[in-house]
C-alpha cells in the first residue's frame, strides 16, 4: 500500500516538475524571440533619417516588441515589450501603457516577473545604471530609491512631470512561492540620452 502511495507521488512530482520546466523553457523562448524582434527595431530606426517619437501607447501595439532594458548590474539585456498584460509579461518586460517612453519628461513604468526578467533586481544598489534603447534613442538612468509596497497600491504610478523617472515593478517577496502580496520598486532618473 505504501509502496504504491510513494510511486503515485513520486511520478505526480515528475509530472509537475516536466510542467515546469516546459512553462520555462516556453516563457525563455518568448522572450528570446522578443529580444531579437527589440534589437532589430532599434538598429532599423537608427538608420532611419526622420526617426518618430512615439506620443501614446497608440503608437505601438499591445505585445509589440519597442526597446531593450540593459541592467548591467545584474547582467541582463531584455526585451521591452507594450502592455503589461500576462501574456506580454511571457515576453519581457512591459511597458505600462498609462505612462510616457523615454525622452517624454514623465513617469515611465516597466513592469516584469520575479522570477524571470527581474531575477536579480533586488542585488541592485543606489547609483546603478539602467539603459533603456528604443528606436527614438538610448536613455541611460541611475537608481536612485527603492521601495516596497502593498499588492494594489496604484500610487506608485504617477505624473513626475516635468521630471522624468523610470519606475520598475515586480512582485514581492523574491523568494516566495505563490502569488506574492507585495510589490518591490526601483525608481531611476535620467543620466543622459546618446
Amino acid at each position: 500500500m505504501f509502496k504504491k502511495i510513494a510511486i503515485v507521488l513520486l511520478l505526480t512530482g515528475l509530472v509537475c516538475m516536466v510542467y515546469g520546466g516546459f512553462q520555462l523553457w516556453t516563457v525563455h523562448q518568448s522572450q528570446k524571440a522578443a529580444l531579437a524582434e527589440a534589437n532589430d527595431v532599434v538598429r532599423k530606426k537608427k538608420t532611419e533619417k526622420n526617426v518618430v517619437v512615439p506620443q501614446s501607447s497608440s503608437h505601438f501595439k499591445k505585445g509589440e516588441s519597442i526597446g531593450i532594458l540593459q541592467i548591467p548590474g545584474i547582467g541582463k539585456a531584455l526585451p521591452i515589450v507594450e502592455g503589461t498584460d500576462e501574456k506580454s509579461l511571457k515576453q519581457g518586460v512591459g511597458h505600462y501603457s498609462g505612462t510616457v517612453y523615454p525622452g517624454q519628461n514623465d513617469q515611465i513604468l516597466l513592469s516584469g516577473h520575479r522570477d524571470t526578467v527581474f531575477t536579480g533586481l533586488d542585488k541592485l544598489k543606489h547609483g546603478d545604471k539602467l539603459i533603456v534603447k528604443m528606436g527614438h534613442g538610448t536613455f541611460t538612468y541611475a537608481i536612485t530609491d527603492t521601495e516596497i509596497v502593498e499588492e494594489n497600491d496604484q500610487t506608485v504610478i504617477h505624473s513626475t512631470a516635468p521630471d522624468e523617472v523610470l519606475t520598475l515593478s515586480t512582485c514581492y517577496p523574491f523568494h516566495y512561492i505563490g502569488n506574492a502580496p507585495k510589490r518591490y520598486i526601483v525608481y531611476a532618473e535620467p543620466l543622459g540620452k546618446h
